[in-house]
């Protein structure tokens, strides 16, 4: 085997199912069955090993491929820049990361800087890092603490799990790293605080409020939120919530940090789902969307205040961001960035997601009208979710087994879905959509109507 092009694909399938361990997937079935295999994408539609053509309503597995499959501009970008310059570390600079750095900021109104790595992890973590290093710099090290939510999911990392609000996707890797603390989640289906619709955004900032407190303002240096918590659940957050987490930031001089690796770029309807809200962060971290997953590239973006932190006092060795990331520095990443952003805007993706997003959402309504066992929908954009519940007076969760077979049956008839996997006890029954910000009114009919036949299959 010498060519990723061999048409021997029983023996792809069988060095796959001896060498490769795949992830978020139990192997043992792999003794019997084949493991799957994607061969070729084109638009959001994708094929595997045996020829089988499936519509991808989840972007790549992950949330990731924004802009479709096939996009041979990008390809021919990262060709062309790996030819000229492939890599150097961050250390120095390179074409595309600098002009990379300049479309985004233009697209972040008060941020500044750019910090490349490769991963949602490692630029999460490199904010974290920032955060302890200001604390000890400014602070006297004590106002060290990270606040991160309950159902949030902040990546794979020690410290990124410390920080993750999902107890199945922490299990068994602690003792965890000290000094992250948890606030209640904002899912207003499940209200936790027993006051009415209204008043549940206010609930939310209060019960956080209450940590700070309880914790110590001056022991907290910054809270980790994602703008629309993603494996989680799929929650937008209520009314008021957003401005009011603002609000205690700036009462408490705690740094606000967005976490848009799913949803930047374009997957709300917005570049980034924070600006749906008129906030304003100290730091952005993103991946997925950023290059749709056409190169592996991360970004931390800072405000100009942050990055000042970090050089304000030459005569001290100490006095900078002592920090690396090796893969940071492939200029591949930021090459397909500039094109993902181009297509993005020359096809007005933007406007296309919220329609889009807007016509799923009602179809979504549609079905839960057809099919007692969805509780609720919701969303924002193209990125969106239903959950499935025993009982819609009582809101039980469904069996995460049943959940899991709509998703199987969708997967037969050869449209690829979503659910919560593996992230909350009892509470992973929240099937998942994220197709391509190219997805039409036709794609959603066929999404929805696969959904409505397994829904129908699964419940009968």
């Amino acid at each position: 085997m010498d060519a990723i092009t061999t048409n021997d694909i029983e023996e792809i399938i069988e060095t796959d199912r001896a060498h490769v361990w795949h992830h978020l997937i139990q192997h043992k079935p792999f003794e019997t069955i084949d493991p799957k295999i994607i061969v070729e994408g084109k638009g959001n539609r994708v094929w595997d090993a045996r020829g089988k053509e499936h519509l991808d309503a989840v972007s790549g597995g992950v949330w990731t491929v924004n802009v479709g499959y096939g996009r041979e501009r990008i390809a021919n970008a990262v060709r062309d820049q790996l030819v000229k310059m492939n890599y150097f570390a961050q250390t120095a600079g390179s074409i595309p990361g600098s002009i990379f750095s300049k479309m985004l900021i233009d697209k972040m109104p008060g941020m500044k800087r750019v910090y490349y790595a490769n991963s949602g992890s490692e630029a999460n973590e490199k904010a974290f890092k920032m955060v302890r290093q200001i604390a000890h710099s400014k602070h006297g090290g004590k106002k060290y603490k990270i606040l991160y939510r309950e159902r949030d999911y902040h990546g794979t990392t020690i410290a990124c799990l410390s920080a993750g609000g999902q107890p199945e996707r922490n299990a068994q890797y602690g003792p965890f790293t000290p000094g992250f603390v948890e606030v209640p989640h904002c899912l207003e289906y499940r209200n936790q605080h027993g006051v009415t619709a209204e008043q549940y955004g206010e609930a939310c900032v209060k019960a956080t409020e209450e940590v700070i407190l309880r914790e110590g303002p001056d022991t907290i240096g910054a809270i980790c939120l994602e703008p629309i918590t993603a494996g989680g659940g799929v929650i937008v957050p209520p009314k008021g919530y957003w401005e009011g987490i603002q609000a205690l930031c700036k009462k408490y001089e705690i740094l606000l940090h967005i976490d848009e690796v799913v949803c930047g770029v374009g997957r709300t309807g917005t570049w980034f789902g924070y600006q749906h809200y008129g906030i304003q962060p100290d730091f952005v971290s993103m991946a997925k969307g950023v290059a749709s997953g056409y190169a592996a590239i991360s970004c931390l973006v800072t405000t100009e205040e942050v990055f000042n932190n970090f050089k304000d006092n030459v005569d001290d060795p100490l006095n900078y961001f002592r920090d690396v990331s090796t893969f940071g520095g492939c200029a591949s990443g930021p090459a397909a960035a500039i094109e993902n952003m181009k297509i993005i805007e020359e096809e007005n993706l933007l406007q296309n997601t919220i329609d889009t997003g807007e016509y799923c959402l009602g179809k979504l309504g549609e079905l839960m009208d057809k099919h007692k066992v969805i509780g609720e929908v919701r969303g924002k954009g193209l990125f969106l979710g239903a959950e499935l519940v025993a009982d819609r007076d009582s809101k039980e969760p469904m069996d995460e087994k049943k959940v899991a077979a709509v998703v199987a049956n969708c997967m037969a008839q050869g449209v690829i879905i979503g659910m919560t996997n593996r992230s909350l006890p009892g509470l992973n029954n929240t099937l998942c959509l994220s197709p391509a910000l190219i997805s039409t009114k036709d794609d959603i009919d066929e999404i929805t109507g696969a959904m409505d036949k397994a829904l129908g299959e699964v419940f009968a």
